[in-house]
């Protein structure tokens, strides 16, 4: 692999904060910064629950992939949540977010993870075609249902 990937500790908490700020905003999320950092802090603090990493200079970032955790029974074993992938649109089309998501695919299959899922708003939007372009498949039989508490 040719372009860095550094699992985000605390210290980057600002740094990848601000990559989501930037994403949000493309992507008109309504999230601020407080909610944010309440789903970042954790997971860079070492949470069981997921991971981000830091795509690029640690201290200059082009962008990040945020990945949280689960639990399966029909795949026997740990899955995991594309939950976000964000490319400086600077640097887009270049390969990079292909690349690091295959890796962290890769890095998380040796530690044992059974799958790797993303959500996707419609089949024909930004998000759907870049999770085909790394290798995800559709499961068109599958519904997710929300229960939100």
């Amino acid at each position: 692999m040719t372009t860095a990937l550094t699992l985000a500790a605390p210290a980057d908490a600002p740094r990848v904060i601000d990559l989501m700020g930037s994403y949000h905003e493309e992507v008109a999320l309504p999230y601020d910064d407080a909610h944010r950092a309440t789903v970042v802090d954790p997971l860079v603090a070492g949470s069981p629950l997921g991971a981000v990493w830091l795509i690029g200079p640690q201290r200059a970032p082009l962008g990040y992939v945020m990945v949280t955790f689960g639990w399966s029974v029909p795949l026997g074993g740990m899955i995991g949540w594309l939950a976000e992938v964000y490319i400086r649109p600077s640097v887009r089309n270049r390969g990079i977010g292909t690349e690091v998501v295959h890796a962290v695919a890769v890095s998380l299959r040796e530690a044992g993870m059974k799958a790797l899922h993303a959500h996707a708003g419609t089949s024909d939007d930004p998000a759907a075609r870049f999770c085909r372009k790394v290798g995800f498949s559709g499961a068109e039989t599958v519904l997710l249902l929300t229960d939100r508490l």
